[in-house]
């Protein structure tokens, strides 16, 4: 069974077509004094909440309350689908008193389910992402597969740069060019606050004149994606275009991500926005392959 919070309703459906399994949305009734009722289905001894967790705070609220109400009502394993996670950027404190997010939320969602799936998380100290989750168990998918598929099926111009804008970008942008065949280059950023950031090419000419491509795990301010368009065209990029796991940025700034010389974007469904271009079904389908052959095992009597 595949529950699933209103706002990943229509992706979990899709999912829920492919595996042949029963699919339901988790009514939620908003009081005038802000609090929620939460109203679950029939819950499944393995039951799947798909939830990409963009916009969270509310999405948290209701999450543990269908948790509760699957438990109550008979589900033995909660599968968390989580395309996108939040908070997991604040792993450290970074300024004295600040709360250190990432293990706020590990801990409250590992006392809910027995399992989180999600793509891309968005981690930089934290090379496991089992250790954010203690006594359960997470995975962390990555979605390059999915995008490098996509890209083949639109007939990638095979001159083109695969570009990261800043170091982190690294893992995946090389990932990236590794399956399509292509070459790859990394920005150098420095970043001035949380919408100003200044990015270079420590090699332009390896630029000039080809077709780029930017790849980025996470877009929501949208300051380092248009920089590092400004300075494709610097350098002399013939066309960019970008491709973006976890879509967060609002239609103002799609629009200015237009105006800085990027004439595409495209990004995975982890998050519902209108650049979804890339489904990550068969990505999630294998990872559940193994929820699906134990929710088919008869118990044994004892």
């Amino acid at each position: 069974m595949i529950h699933s919070l209103p706002s990943s309703t229509r992706d979990a459906a899709r999912l829920a077509a492919r595996l042949g399994l029963p699919a339901c949305e988790i009514a939620i009734h908003a009081f005038p004094d802000g609090e929620i009722r939460v109203t679950v289905g029939p819950a499944a001894p393995t039951t799947i909440i798909y939830a990409s967790l963009d916009r969270p705070n509310e999405k948290l609220i209701a999450l543990m309350f269908a948790c509760e109400a699957l438990r109550r009502g008979g589900a033995r394993r909660l599968v968390l689908l989580a395309p996108y996670l939040c908070y997991m950027r604040q792993d450290i404190a970074f300024n004295a008193g600040e709360a250190i997010s990432q293990k706020v939320i590990g801990k409250l969602l590992a006392g809910c389910v027995d399992r989180v799936i999600t793509v891309d998380a968005h981690l930089h100290r934290t090379p496991d992402i089992r250790t954010v989750f203690p006594g359960i168990e997470a995975d962390n998918l990555s979605a390059m597969p999915a995008i490098a598929d996509a890209l083949r099926a639109a007939d990638l111009d095979p001159s083109t740069v695969v570009v990261g804008p800043d170091a982190e970008s690294e893992p995946w942008v090389a990932d990236l060019a590794g399956r399509l065949r292509l070459p790859h280059m990394v920005a150098q950023k420095i970043r001035h606050g949380d919408r100003s950031v200044e990015i270079g090419f420590p090699e332009p000419a390896r630029i000039a004149g080809h077709p780029a491509l930017i790849v980025d795990d996470i877009v929501s301010s949208g300051g380092t994606m248009i920089a590092c368009a400004k300075a494709l065209v610097t350098a002399g990029a013939n066309g960019i275009d970008a491709v973006v796991t976890h879509a967060l940025f609002s239609e103002q700034l799609r629009r200015d991500m237009t105006l800085s010389g990027i004439r595409s974007i495209r990004s995975t469904h982890s998050v519902p926005h209108p650049t979804n271009a890339i489904a990550l079904d068969d990505l999630f389908m294998r990872a559940l392959e193994n929820e699906m052959t134990h929710a088919e095992l008869p118990e044994i009597s004892r």
